[in-house]
């Protein structure tokens, strides 16, 4: 009986995997909640009825109870621009850290499923987008997620929460509000092809230590944030100031590996250490529209890392 579970349950597994993360901003989180979403299923198999849900449909409903549950204790996951801070205004400042926040994670591409699979979901799991759900009270999240990731109607929502349709219509119509003045929009979203294209000249003007042609690549109000720092900067002069920082700090001597994050191009940035190889620095993942950087978000964080399987050094 377990086997036969799995075998009809196992082809859900990543995609429930980003329905979590959608809701909980954190893989780990997100991987814990699937587990408990296949727990309480397995308890409650005699229950399941397929001519009223399909298996998808059924899962799902757990995955969301489950998930509000988990975020009654959960703090919300921001990254340093959705604290509510104005951005820094001198970019030589000192970089502060932010002590405890649970900073909001990047989830890799990989774990989503394959490139069909990816490219379907990319619009939903984007970084700023899931930043900015972070912001809407749990119930708002959910039925915004089943509403748009999943294309749910609204009755069907309503059973799922537990709400009348006329309150997901509310909570839909709030949530919305709150994302637009965020200034998220679902046509942003650039050709994957189009996002890779500009990063690799981006990764060749930074490996040149060019920041005349880095500046280029720039949106006007470009956003740099670096979690778990709490300094976040807006706009070319300052991002273009930053990185002429680094430099100062690190060299200009660089390797950076291509990876994929939240159906967005990534690099994992690499800087030559002293004893000649190179050590890992960052992974960068970045938000664009058209053909401009709109937002980079980097991290520095041991655990994010690991979550991406980074070599801790590369030999050349």
């Amino acid at each position: 009986m377990a086997d036969e579970f799995s075998t009809r349950t196992d082809p859900y597994r990543r995609e429930l995997l980003a329905h979590c993360y959608r809701m909980l901003g954190s893989v780990h989180d997100a991987e814990d909640l699937v587990q408990e979403t296949l727990l309480r299923a397995w308890r409650a198999r005699d229950s399941y009825d397929e001519s009223r849900a399909s298996m998808r449909t059924w899962l799902y409903r757990i995955a969301t109870n489950a998930c509000l549950t988990a975020l009654e204790q959960r703090t919300r996951r921001p990254l340093p621009a959705g604290l509510g801070g104005p951005p820094g205004d001198d970019p030589r400042e000192t970089l502060v850290h932010g002590g405890e926040v649970p900073w909001l994670q990047p989830i890799p591409d990989a774990l989503i499923g394959d490139p069909a699979e990816v490219a379907a979901a990319r619009g939903s799991l984007r970084l700023a987008l899931v930043a900015a759900m972070q912001q809407l009270p749990a119930r708002q999240r959910a039925a915004l997620v089943l509403r748009e990731a999943l294309d749910w109607p609204v009755g069907q929502i309503a059973q799922a929460l537990d709400m009348t349709p006329a309150a997901v219509n509310s909570a839909l119509q709030r949530a919305r509000k709150t994302l637009s003045a965020s200034g998220i929009h679902e046509d942003d979203i650039a050709e994957p092809d189009a996002q890779r294209a500009v990063v690799d000249r981006y990764v060749d003007a930074f490996r040149k230590a060019d920041l005349t042609a880095l500046e280029k690549l720039l949106a006007d109000d470009v956003i740099m944030e670096m979690p778990p720092m709490l300094n976040w900067f807006r706009g070319r002069a300052h991002y273009t100031e930053f990185l002429a920082q680094v430099f100062e700090w690190n060299g200009t001597d660089w390797r950076m590996l291509p990876l994929a994050a939240n159906g967005q191009p990534a690099i994992a940035a690499y800087v030559r250490a002293p004893e000649g190889h190179y050590t890992l620095h960052t992974l960068q993942i970045f938000t664009l529209t058209g053909d401009s950087i709109t937002r980079l978000t980097v991290y520095q964080d041991a655990e994010i890392f690991t979550l991406f399987d980074l070599p801790a050094a590369l030999s050349e």
